[in-house]
């Protein structure tokens, strides 16, 4: 489990990250470039020269690779117009509540995920723990039509995740992983600067210092939160079974909210409401059901 872990605290420290970013005023979406820069170049790093060449273009996983990376940067277009249009809360429940997603999906594809009483259970409790510890008491002020920006959001978090585990499953093993995501990344890369070539902004912006550095502490993160939960969906426990797709995408859901939400509180001095609360002590609640199923 402690690629899980690690995957949990990658995430988490994606969180954080940002939270310094709005701070300190810099521009989100070209650190986010940079950072899928970064995350190429650790790709790269991690891979197997010899397995860099274009015989890739030929292989069956790379069609997966090249819509995740483009899906990356869409997503976050998207978040960024849900956050300003129909609110952060709304925005933040679709992201995380679309964890039912590749949690179906894992269960549809997988024959060894089951859908037991006990994890149908865990599952359950799971939603209800996401969306009680990122209630906020917000005024809902939008436009009915706009609902299909969080809907979007929903349903394209939930595709990448699931995108992420038929890769796993049927194409990508440890011994191609990080070949696979240099690929998934360079096209994350590539897809932010057209776009930002589109929206006609100066690329010098690309090379502040602070922007640079907040970039590569990023892509860190964020490419070891994709790195080990793929790992943690190889890993192959001692009766030589892998890891319930279902229980892996639940319990790094939970614990990467659970834990986004005690460092907020203790290093950002961030408010809980008891409800808050709550969805915590069930998240604790629901990873020890899901970890024993």
């Amino acid at each position: 489990m402690i690629f899980l872990f690690l995957s949990i605290l990658s995430s988490a420290a994606i969180y954080v990250i940002f939270k310094y970013i709005d701070r300190f005023k810099i521009n989100t979406f070209d650190v986010i470039i940079i950072n899928y820069i970064t995350a190429s170049i650790l790709g790269i790093i991690l891979s197997d020269f010899n397995q860099i060449s274009f015989s890739v273009f030929k292989d069956t996983w790379f069609p997966y690779s090249i819509i995740i990376g483009i899906l990356f940067i869409l997503l976050f277009v998207v978040i960024a117009k849900s956050s300003q249009v129909v609110g952060i809360t709304i925005t933040t429940v679709s992201n995380k509540m679309s964890v039912i997603i590749p949690i179906m999906v894992s269960i549809a594809i997988d024959p060894m995920d089951i859908l037991t009483s006990m994890k149908a259970f865990g599952i359950f409790l799971a939603l209800v723990a996401v969306f009680l510890t990122i209630y906020r008491k917000r005024k809902v002020d939008f436009h009915p039509r706009d609902i299909y920006l969080p809907v979007i959001l929903f349903l394209g978090m939930g595709l990448v995740d699931s995108l992420v585990k038929y890769a796993q499953q049927n194409y990508v093993d440890d011994s191609i992983l990080a070949l696979f995501t240099v690929v998934l990344f360079v096209m994350a890369a590539c897809a932010g600067l057209i776009t930002k070539l589109l929206r006609k902004t100066p690329f010098s912006d690309l090379v502040k210092s602070k922007t640079i550095m907040w970039g590569i502490a990023l892509g860190i993160c964020n490419y070891g939160s994709l790195y080990f939960i793929i790992r943690t969906l190889n890993h192959q426990t001692n009766n030589g079974n892998t890891f319930d797709g279902s229980i892996v995408f639940g319990i790094n859901n939970l614990g990467v909210i659970a834990l986004s939400v005690i460092i907020g509180l203790l290093f950002f001095k961030e408010k809980l409401l008891k409800i808050n609360w709550i969805g915590i002590i069930i998240s604790f609640i629901t990873i020890y059901i899901l970890s024993i199923t």
